[in-house]
């Protein structure tokens, strides 16, 4: 059965030019999916951030803007 083999959601990737498991591997895939998906999963890490981490979070992106902005 190739289902079980994960063959149905994303190929086999033995024929030449086929999707074939994703954006990195062998195939196309859908760069525009992927980088939502790396927003999307950003954004999931930070809202369960525990509250003193995201302080320290803001700190030093506020720290690192103030940095960059007397260097430039």
């Amino acid at each position: 059965m190739f289902e079980y083999g994960r063959s149905v959601g994303e190929g086999t990737g033995s024929v030449p030019g086929s999707q074939g498991g994703g954006v990195g591997g062998t195939g196309g895939g859908d760069w525009g999916a992927t980088i939502v998906q790396i927003g999307v999963d950003t954004a999931h890490n930070i809202s369960t951030l525990p509250p003193a981490q995201l302080l320290l979070l803001v700190v030093v992106v506020v720290v690192g803007l103030i940095i960059m902005r007397r260097a430039f």
